[in-house]
């Protein structure tokens, strides 16, 4: 297999991913959600460089939810090519991102509530870009260089 290198991985060119990532595996989401995790999503759109001390001031203030309390709390950046979620495990909070090679996250809560609960398999198909409210998830494509 012929590989190429950028300046952060090797890839292979058999659309299979990076190389140090197993077959099947690619656009797996990282972060494992549990069903009894309480998960609100931001119906407003945030400036995608906050980190988690805005965010956690975000919660308390905007969400009016206490960012201590373990909750995920998801943000979509404006341009809505990116997701953060940020929580805190007893020890520290925790701030992960995804942002998409191509396209945007098309499906997003709105409305006058300042967050939309999800349950477990939801916030799996909307880290996956899909649609949370679709009766089935979406069909998975092979992740190309």
């Amino acid at each position: 297999r012929a590989a190429r290198q950028d300046a952060h991985s090797v890839e292979r060119d058999d659309g299979a991913g990076p190389e140090w990532a197993e077959p099947g595996l690619v656009g797996v989401p990282v972060i494992q959600i549990a069903p009894q995790m309480r998960i609100l999503v931001a119906t407003e759109a945030v400036d995608g460089r906050k980190g988690i001390d805005s965010l956690a001031r975000l919660c308390q203030e905007k969400l009016r939810e206490d960012p201590f309390s373990g909750c995920l709390f998801v943000f979509r950046s404006r341009r809505g090519t990116s997701i953060r979620i940020l929580t805190y495990d007893g020890q520290g909070f925790w701030l992960a991102q995804k942002r998409l090679s191509k396209g945007r996250f098309v499906w997003w809560p709105s409305g006058t509530e300042p967050t939309r609960r999800l349950q477990a398999h939801q916030a799996q198909l909307l880290l996956a870009a899909g649609n949370p409210e679709a009766a089935a998830a979406p069909v998975w494509r092979r992740v190309s260089a």
